[in-house]
């Protein structure tokens, strides 16, 4: 008798999560002195059909906080921003951020991670002082 062969892992993540690429974007936290205040989750998905290219989601109730990165985002997001924002050093940061597991596309990738930062990060954070 012979034994059956193992079975392979397959992945039900769809094929186009291969492109798909996240950042939190932060601000500066009073509290701490250092921009680690996370005021939104931007993805992007650089498969050249891709619908859509570009999602954002902000966290909630941190609309003056987030002003800065509005004014970066309203000039557009290309790669070669993005690279120019991980090299920058101030009071606004990008982190990448690792694909949440069961994403079903781009939109629910952003909104899966905007929960992480919601449940776990952002009640960690000492509360803004001085803002």
């Amino acid at each position: 008798m012979s034994t059956p062969p193992a079975p392979q892992p397959t992945s039900t993540a769809p094929e186009a999560e291969t492109t798909w690429k996240l950042w939190i974007l932060m601000v500066w936290h009073p509290a701490l002195g250092m921009p680690v205040d996370p005021v939104a989750v931007l993805a992007l998905d650089t498969a050249e059909d891709a619908e859509p290219a570009q999602h954002v989601v902000w966290v909630p109730l941190v609309y003056d906080e987030a002003n800065p990165w509005r004014e970066r985002l309203a000039e557009g997001v290309s790669p070669e921003r993005i690279a120019r924002w991980e090299a920058e050093s101030g009071a606004c940061q990008i982190a990448a951020a690792d694909l949440p597991e069961g994403a079903l596309d781009l939109r629910h990738a952003a909104d899966l991670l905007l929960d992480e930062l919601l449940g776990e990060v952002i009640p960690a954070l000492p509360p803004r002082t001085g803002a």
